[in-house]
């Protein structure tokens, strides 16, 4: 599995956060585990983001057709 493909498993995700303000980097953390981050930018919309285990679900979903699963996901604090 490549970046590329990985980087087209999360692109529709990347488009919704980018819309909102966010970034997803992303990381391979282990051999099949996936660290996330979500980076805000200075006009992020803080209500937009949804809660971690929300966010979880939504990654397993997007990368059930790679061989990669969700590890850790590091979210903005909420203020």
């Amino acid at each position: 599995m490549t970046t590329e493909q990985i980087d087209a498993a999360l692109q529709s995700l990347r488009d919704m956060l980018q819309a909102d303000g966010y970034v997803l980097e992303w990381s391979i953390e282990d051999e099949d585990e996936i660290a996330i981050r979500v980076v805000p930018g200075s006009d992020a919309c803080a209500e937009c983001l949804v809660p971690p285990e929300l966010m979880r679900g939504i990654l397993t979903r997007e990368l059930s057709e790679t061989p990669y699963h969700v590890g850790s996901i590091t979210l903005p604090a909420k203020s």
